[in-house]
């Protein structure tokens, strides 16, 4: 396999990219085939090594394809070769075809992950049905020649919906996600003005005089249950603090058994004891003249 033979796009990539790739010569089948063994059964690194920088041609002309969206050839050219080291650790030599073959699949996807991940802040394309989507919307709209950032006709939507295999909401939806671009909160709301965008965000915490009355309030309702139990004969309070105060109450039949006494009894003093801490309650309350 010659420099030649890897295409058009490796052109593209910067000479000092292209000047380092070159010092790593291609492999020819027999010591692809001789290294992918020795990695696979021996765990060998330097075989593994060897295996990656012999393809760093195929990670550069696949990267050169990706550059129109605007992101560094370098980071596209590193996600690249993560792609290439995994599929090195899956490659199986006993399968008989090229390593070539089997890579170029996990390179793209690791360079379309990362350029899905750098389009928006707001992660989109999650499945492969929205990656398919993502990646061919603005091919299709070039040839509809509806190139604009404004949303697409009706007809054009299901066009390209019918093409792709996805519904017409989400090519609508694709199709505004990628026209509209991310903004900072911190950006100022006009150009010679101080104040942010996040200036303008509704605070929907509690108010402190909110937080304060509430705080009052719990702190009373603690205080008139203090006072209301000391009313409460010991089993009277035992009871009720069983199956009232308990993340899980104590059932009728457990309790008539720790008190020694029938079940219904257990429930008449659970709701005796229920009376008192309401009379104490009303008591205490102070009502307003």
């Amino acid at each position: 396999m010659s420099y030649a033979a890897m295409g058009s796009g490796f052109e593209r990539i910067p000479p000092r990219y292209s000047a380092e790739i070159n010092k790593f010569s291609l492999l020819s089948s027999a010591e692809e085939q001789a290294l992918a063994c020795r990695w696979r059964d021996q765990q060998d690194t330097i075989a593994a090594h060897r295996l990656v920088t012999s393809h760093l041609r195929l990670v550069a002309k696949i990267a050169a394809g990706y550059r129109r969206y605007g992101l560094p050839i370098e980071d596209l050219m590193s996600e690249g070769s993560v792609g290439m080291l995994e599929a090195v650790k899956r490659f199986d030599p006993d399968r008989g075809f090229r390593l070539a073959t089997f890579a170029m699949w996990w390179i793209r996807a690791a360079i379309q992950d990362y350029i899905i991940r750098s389009s928006s802040l707001v992660r989109i394309g999650t499945t492969g049905a929205q990656k398919k989507l993502f990646f061919n919307l603005r091919r299709l709209k070039g040839q509809m020649q509806a190139v604009g950032d404004g949303d697409l006709q009706p007809k054009q939507v299901a066009s390209i919906a019918r093409t792709l295999g996805v519904r017409e909401v989400d090519v609508v939806s694709m199709n505004r996600r990628i026209a509209a671009p991310d903004y900072s909160l911190n950006a100022p709301m006009r150009g010679d003005a101080e104040d942010e965008w996040q200036d303008g965000l509704a605070d929907e915490t509690e108010s402190q005089e909110v937080l304060l009355m509430q705080r009052e309030e719990l702190s009373m309702h603690k205080t008139l249950l203090s006072d209301a139990l000391k009313h409460l004969t010991a089993r009277e309070h035992h009871i009720l603090v069983e199956r009232w105060l308990k993340d899980k109450p104590t059932t009728l039949d457990e309790l008539s058994q720790h008190h020694g006494v029938s079940r219904e009894r257990v429930r008449q003093l659970e709701v005796r004891a229920l009376g008192k801490l309401r009379q104490s309650a009303k008591a205490n309350i102070q009502v307003p003249n």
